[in-house]
């Protein structure tokens, strides 16, 4: 009989997420870079080369691949013969492992997680609770399945329950297009089908949690339904053209996972859960030997890429910057930003709105100024600021209208599409909005050299911040004429891809 002691069952948890933070799994890794070497649009191949730079920069400096750190998800298969040296509940001990890790004084992780979610909403700081799944099994051991998840891809769930004659590839293909690029494609789609609408939603968000290995399935070929289901999605996805970042681009997903369960007659509830290319999961076992031990992926897994981000950029001084100038950029072109941005998201556009609406004056001037939609990531040692990528600018968008027309805002930087209602505001005013590419945040982090807090400061990560910073990748996603590239990119590849002879085995 295996005895857990709770010391060990508590490090193992805040080492696991530790672990994640920072490291890629090598699958993904591999699966990135062969997207990268078969990616023909320049757009999404530049996403690719940042996300697997960023990548690389994360494992070689110990911190956070990407500025949310996510919701800590854990799934666990605890032997029936197990003995816990304990005196802390199940759940407590994997809440203190949670604590520990995202507290942890030399890679500190974003806590983003509220209490009171549909009230005051106020941060619990150190990302407690997770969310538990267990299930009792026969053995001796305790099986640990971790996953950090992020909620730019986590918000673009969806579900439905179909009728048993309906088509799941079809709904699912038809759902993709609108998620856009907010949930950092490319990634992973996680599918469940079956049981009841929880375990579909939970099978789909376990099966993230598997291996990358579309490749090799396709060249045994498939032995179930849902193997079939998955190379037809995947295929059927990729042709959309979405590509990475939304751009446009012959890779959407990495991989399709699909996991079923036993249903009722007139059902056929079906999941669709999105992983974002900020992939974090491990598993390990524990068997009362000690805490588990993680051992860094060797720096040989990642590709040696050979990418100037200064090709083809334009460097704008953000000094000078004027709507004059603005106006000349067009929806696709590389920028490199140098010079002060302001940041702001979700709370700090919520009271700017509330200043606006009373007549009351804003603690900051806008005038010529860009918005950075950001959180970022608390700094250590002598960092300026922690990993600093954008958040989804959809979020924004109702704001969009009040700040450009009222606070002589030039415009917005953020990840992936703005929606009608925000386009319009931006063509209406001659604004613009950049993108950063998300799932790149410590790479992004590296362009800001300086930090302060100009206004909102309880906030805290959702403060108003001016950033100093030093040719920041951008790329303009909608320009003063309202042309977006989230649009045109993926129009054009949808095409390209249709035109591509099919291979036959």
């Amino acid at each position: 009989m295996a005895t857990i002691r709770q010391d060990d069952f508590i490090q193992s948890i805040a080492d696991g997420f530790q672990f994640i933070s920072m490291y890629h799994p090598v699958d993904f890794i591999q699966a990135m870079g062969k997207a990268y070497e078969r990616e023909e649009s320049p757009a999404a191949k530049n996403a690719i080369a940042q996300i697997l730079m960023n990548s690389r920069l994360a494992a070689e400096g110990r911190r956070p691949i990407c500025q949310d750190t996510g919701m800590a998800v854990v799934f666990l298969r605890v032997g029936m013969g197990v003995k816990w040296d304990a005196k802390l509940s199940l759940a407590d001990m994997i809440n203190e492992g949670v604590r520990r890790a995202y507290t942890d004084k030399n890679n500190p992780l974003r806590a983003s997680v509220l209490t009171d979610p549909a009230g005051s909403r106020e941060n619990t700081r150190d990302n407690t609770p997770a969310v538990i799944y267990t299930e009792i099994v026969p053995g001796n051991a305790v099986e640990v399945r971790l996953a950090a998840k992020g909620f730019g891809s986590e918000n673009k769930s969806r579900f439905t329950v179909l009728n048993p004659s309906d088509s799941v590839v079809d709904w699912v293909v038809n759902q993709i297009p609108t998620l856009g690029g907010d949930w950092c494609p490319p990634g992973m789609l996680g599918i469940g089908i079956g049981g009841t609408a929880e375990k579909a939603m939970m099978l789909a968000k376990e099966s993230l949690l598997d291996p990358l290995d579309m490749h090799e399935l396709k060249a045994r070929g498939p032995k179930s339904r849902a193997e079939e289901l998955r190379i037809e999605i995947f295929d059927k996805v990729n042709a959309l053209g979405i590509g990475a970042q939304g751009l446009g681009g012959l890779t959407t997903v990495l991989d399709v996972k699909v996991r079923d369960y036993p249903t009722h007659a007139t059902s056929l509830p079906v999941a669709v859960i999105p992983n974002c290319a900020a992939t974090r999961h491990l598993e390990f076992h524990l068997d009362g030997s000690g805490p588990a031990r993680f051992d860094a992926p060797g720096l040989e897994h990642w590709p040696k890429l050979d990418v100037d981000l200064a090709a083809g950029a334009t460097r704008v001084d953000l000094e000078t910057l004027d709507k004059a100038q603005a106006a000349k950029w067009k929806a696709g072109d590389r920028l490199l930003l140098s010079g002060r941005i302001l940041t702001g998201r979700d709370a700090a556009h919520k009271r700017l709105a509330d200043l606006i609406a009373r007549g009351e004056k804003l603690p900051v001037d806008f005038r010529n100024r860009l918005i950075y939609y950001v959180g970022p990531v608390d700094a250590v040692r002598d960092e300026v600021v922690g990993p600093a990528g954008p958040t989804t600018s959809r979020r924004m968008d109702k704001f969009m209208d009040t700040l450009l027309g009222t606070t002589g805002l030039l415009g917005s930087i953020g990840k992936s599409e703005r929606g009608a209602q925000a386009i319009e505001a931006i063509k209406r005013h001659q604004g613009v909005h950049l993108i950063a590419v998300g799932g790149a945040a410590y790479l992004v982090s590296k362009a800001i050299r300086a930090s302060r807090v100009l206004a909102f400061a309880d906030l805290g990560m959702e403060a108003i911040h001016e950033f100093e910073v030093k040719d920041m990748p951008v790329t303009v996603a909608v320009d003063t004429r309202g042309d977006a590239v989230h649009d045109s990119g993926p129009r054009e590849w949808r095409s390209k891809i249709a035109k591509i002879p099919v291979k036959v085995a």
